[in-house]
This record gives structure tokens, C-alpha cells and sequence, in this order.
């Protein structure tokens, strides 16, 4: 048995690698969370904002497809609290068709904890600051994710985010004192063999990977978007709000998105508030160019 087969994540779950697919909203869908699946790892389909056509949708696909017992779903918490309907439908579903785990982030997972452990399925609670760790576990949470500020998409801003480097062995060894049992995954800027040993070396049991999934042909992103992000590096991505302006999306503070800085961004990066108070010109451009 290999160290990656050995980890706790990988035998908790039945994987051959200890990776799970990050539930990004409209683009882990069914071909996507199946493939992961398939190779071995987890995959979690992206329940997102909770669109209950959708999720009925990719999560269908995704069991069909994978045809294994590591299939699980994630949803965006706060977007719950306005309609859990597309969580019941998925926790619903006969107990073979149902998750193997339910990740939610961005928001508190307790009023949700009962209804999935339930269910039969696990939770995993994203977290992004160390002051979330106890409310995780009392939500009973079997994983933890510990997001980094290097992570894509949505996470902390940069004023309160963590990095990965120091986020991840400080939860571990919080987790170790407080919640030996709890799983803990890495999030954030892990792409490839290293990174994925580096925060195994941290004292993670494995990884959340999103942005380098993202990119894929089974990912559900637009193929334009995946081009560019594939031929940007690391210095062309930053974290603002300006899209979740530009794409109608209310995000609570203090949460915010790191994409990559085309010329509409680099616009409006340092003018947010002008942004918020008239979005419309500007909305307008991007709505074109999408």
C-alpha cells in the first residue's frame, strides 16, 4: 500500500488518491465529479447556489457515470439559508443513490449537521480562519478543509485570509489537541504532485483541488475562460469582488473571489465602491463579452 493510499482521507472513503474534487459551483458537474470518482479520488459535484434543476441534473449524471461509492455533493452554506431545496432533493434520493459526503462553505453548518449525518452521509465543513475551527466540529464535521487565500474562487479576503503554508499545520495541530478523529484536507494552490505532498508534509490527510480541475474538458466552465487561465500564471489572478459585482452575485463580506485580472477587472480592481454604487456600464460590457 502506497502513503497516498495510506492516508486516513484515502481509507476513510475508499480512494486510491487522497484528493477530492472541489464543488465549484457550475462547473464540477456530473462529467466532471464521475471522471475524479473514476480515477480514484472524491467527487464532489457543485451544488453551488443551491439551483435545484441543475444539481438534479449533474448529480444524476455523476452516479450514473461514476458507477462507485465516491460520489458527494458541496453547496455554498449562506445560499442554503435562502433555499435548502436542491440539499433535501440530493439527501432524499434512495440510500444507494445518496452522497457519500456533503461539503458545505461559507457559512454555519450546524443548522444543517443533523438532517445530513441522517442521511448516512458525511460532512465536510470548508473553513478559512482558525476562530471557524470549533464551530466545524460541533457541527460534526468528519472533514475539515482548510482553504487557503491562495485558493481560486471564493474564499477570505485578502485582509483576512490565511495562507495554506501556516493555516494547515496550526489546524492540524488544533485538530490534534481538540478533534483527533476530524479528517483534515488542504485547499488552496494545490495542483500538481508537490503541492500535494507538500501539505501531506504539513499534516493534512489530503486535498480539495478546484482551479486545476477547473481547466479540464469535463469541467463545465467555458471553454474560453479554461484557455485563459490555463495561459495565465500565478501574477495574472488577484482577489476582489469585482466579479461577484459584475455576475449579480451578493456575496457577504468578508468573502470575495480571485480570478484572473483581464482588462475589466484591472479596471474596476481598486474602485469597488464605485463599482457597487454603478455597476450597470460595466455590467453591460461583461455581460457582452460572456
Amino acid at each position: 500500500m502506497t502513503a497516498l493510499q495510506h492516508s486516513r482521507f484515502s481509507a476513510r472513503f475508499g480512494l486510491t488518491t487522497p484528493i477530492a474534487l472541489a464543488p465549484m459551483a457550475l462547473a464540477s458537474g456530473g462529467a466532471l465529479a464521475s471522471a475524479c470518482a473514476r480515477a480514484g479520488a472524491l467527487g464532489l459535484v457543485g451544488g453551488g447556489y443551491g439551483d435545484l434543476a441543475w444539481t438534479q441534473r449533474e448529480y444524476t449524471l455523476a452516479l450514473q457515470a461514476a458507477d462507485t461509492g465516491r460520489i458527494g455533493c458541496g453547496f455554498i452554506t449562506w445560499k442554503l439559508d435562502e433555499d435548502a431545496s436542491a440539499l433535501d432533493w440530493v439527501l432524499d434520493q434512495p440510500p444507494a443513490q445518496r452522497p457519500c459526503a456533503m461539503m458545505l462553505s461559507f457559512g454555519d453548518a450546524r443548522r444543517y449537521a443533523a438532517r445530513i449525518a441522517a442521511s448516512g452521509a458525511a460532512l465536510i465543513c470548508q473553513i478559512q480562519c482558525m476562530q471557524q475551527a470549533p464551530q466545524a466540529v460541533d457541527a460534526g464535521a468528519a472533514v475539515i478543509v482548510a482553504q487557503g487565500a491562495e485558493a481560486g474562487g471564493h474564499g477570505l479576503n485578502a485582509l483576512n485570509g490565511r495562507a495554506t503554508l501556516t493555516f494547515v499545520p496550526e489546524l492540524a495541530d488544533w485538530l490534534a489537541r481538540h478533534a483527533p478523529d476530524t479528517l483534515l484536507l488542504a485547499a488552496g494552490g494545490i495542483a500538481d504532485g508537490r503541492t500535494l505532498a507538500a501539505v501531506l508534509a504539513l499534516g493534512a490527510d489530503g486535498a480539495l483541488v478546484g482551479s486545476r480541475l477547473w481547466a479540464t474538458q469535463e469541467s463545465l466552465a467555458p471553454a474560453g475562460a479554461k484557455a485563459l487561465a490555463v495561459q495565465t500564471n500565478g501574477d495574472g489572478t488577484a482577489r476582489s469582488a469585482v466579479f461577484d459585482i459584475l455576475r449579480r452575485k451578493n456575496w457577504p463580506e468578508p468573502y470575495d473571489f480571485r480570478a484572473v485580472r483581464n482588462t475589466l477587472h484591472r479596471q474596476w480592481e481598486g474602485r469597488i465602491d464605485a463599482l457597487r454604487a454603478a455597476p450597470e456600464a460595466a455590467r453591460a460590457l461583461y455581460d457582452a463579452a460572456v
